[in-house]
């Protein structure tokens, strides 16, 4: 597998994962819903579920946004600028 086609699968497996974990969360979301609970119980477990789901998904999406940075091969500046 070429280094494109590497890139492309692990945009992929994250963008996948990124949507399960959105699926997940949902569930979560409408379970919260369903229960008997008072207000407050609701509002704080609301708030941990959306802690949780911000530290689960924006280092994935993070990654996929992340700017592609490359030098030619072989160059051992690493692509930085000469004096």
């Amino acid at each position: 597998m070429g280094r494109e086609e590497q890139r492309a699968a692990m945009r992929r497996m994250r963008e996948g994962l990124i949507a399960e974990l959105e699926d997940l969360y949902r569930q979560a979301f409408d379970r919260i819903g369903d229960q008997q609970l008072g207000e407050g119980a609701v509002a704080r477990l609301t708030q941990l579920l959306l802690r949780s789901r911000e530290a689960a998904i924006t280092p994935l999406q993070e990654e996929i946004e992340a700017p592609l940075i490359t030098s030619p091969a072989g160059d051992p500046t690493g692509g930085a600028a000469g004096p």
